[in-house]
């Protein structure tokens, strides 16, 4: 139904208003009672995707990504719909507008989208709001982490405190946060992915989830588009960070990139953070190589141009526990997920592993 009517209705419209139109829809239906229950039920992954990862139950390695729900609207239906969890932001302390309209364009030719967003969203205490509504009303299927970034206007020397304004706004109903200093669309930020300032922010970022409730996994995601010794350097200082005893959680790799190499649409020349089909070589080839680097110190979640089971499968030969989709939503629709979660249970049955945590990093493994 998506590919053959909701679709082609979706792209006639700007790709910012779809995405409105988009999100407004699914925060109804997840609004409707007993019907996300449904639709979780009837997108139940089999047994052999859960895993238990930082002390909770993920029933699938699929995840949604962030940038989709940047207000966390609707995370009823999002998790109802067969992810083992779902990214909602990114979310600044205080709501910011973002970058001026337009901002958002599909390339459906290289199946990927640009974006320069710059972190609309309405603030942390909208999404607290929201997340608290929604488990009074007990519609979270699945854990949901909060993306946390820092707003446009606070330098970055600052910007520690923006993180963890976001951290002392949500702790109490998220399931988890992901640093991100990776974005390209707020000016600077990438210059906090540095080793040393890294480990600084994230440190103290780390030190207030450790005093608020300690249990949290706290993730950092990283650039597609550092330098392989600038990559290796910031992978082994978040590894190797501890407050307390205890160190961040895992590495989210990765986040949207600026090249442009092989595009084809004419949308390649927007400003702004490249996602979809386009990264899918690159980040696996990242999710090897930080694997490799960490050698099994930290779970990695792999992110970018994840359209299919196979895509999926890849990333977690390599290296991934979890795996996010995001611009392959879009382009396949909700059904994408039920879809990709059985395709990968008749790969590892293929190949011979009794669960999906004995193919993580296979690839990297002799056999």
């Amino acid at each position: 139904m998506y590919a053959r009517f909701a679709k082609p209705l979706l792209f006639r419209l700007d790709a910012e208003r779809a995405h409105h139109l988009t999100m407004g829809g699914a925060a109804l239906a997840g609004q409707i009672p007993g019907l996300t229950g449904l639709i979780a039920e009837r997108s139940r992954p089999h047994p052999v995707l859960s895993q238990t990862l930082w002390g909770r139950a993920y029933r699938s390695p699929l995840g949604l990504a962030a940038g989709l729900d940047k207000n966390a609207e609707a995370v009823a239906l999002f998790t109802a719909l067969g992810f083992g969890f779902a990214e909602v932001g990114t979310v600044t302390p205080r709501p910011q507008p973002g970058n001026p309209a337009p901002r958002l364009f599909r390339l459906p030719s290289d199946a990927a989208l640009i974006n320069r967003m710059g972190f609309n969203n309405l603030g942390s205490g909208r999404m607290a709001q929201n997340l608290m509504a929604q488990n009074l009303r007990g519609v979270r299927h699945a854990p949901v982490w909060v993306n946390i970034g820092k707003n446009k206007d606070t330098p970055n020397e600052e910007a520690a405190r923006d993180y963890i304004d976001g951290v002392r706004a949500l702790y109490r109903v998220a399931d988890g946060f992901v640093i991100n200093v990776s974005s390209p669309n707020t000016p600077g930020l990438r210059s906090l992915q540095a080793a040393g300032e890294l480990s600084k922010l994230v440190g103290e970022v780390l030190a207030e989830v450790r005093t608020l409730r300690p249990e949290l996994p706290v993730l950092v995601k990283l650039s597609p588009d550092m330098e392989a010794g600038e990559f290796a350097a910031s992978v082994e200082a978040v590894a190797e960070l501890r407050v307390s005893g205890l160190g961040v959680s895992g590495l989210v790799v990765s986040n949207t990139t600026l090249s442009r190499e092989g595009l084809s649409h004419a949308h390649r020349a927007e400003a702004g953070g490249l996602s979809g089909r386009p990264l899918e070589a690159r980040t696996t080839a990242l999710i090897a190589e930080a694997h490799r680097l960490i050698a099994g110190r930290l779970p990695i979640v792999g992110v970018g141009g994840v359209f299919s089971a196979q895509d999926a499968y890849a990333k977690i030969l390599a290296g991934a526990s979890l795996v996010e989709v995001y611009t392959s939503l879009v382009y396949e629709g909700p059904g994408l997920p039920a879809r990709i979660n059985a395709g990968l249970v008749n790969l590892l049955r293929r190949d011979g592993f009794n669960h999906v945590s004995d193919a993580v990093g296979a690839g990297a493994r002799p056999r």
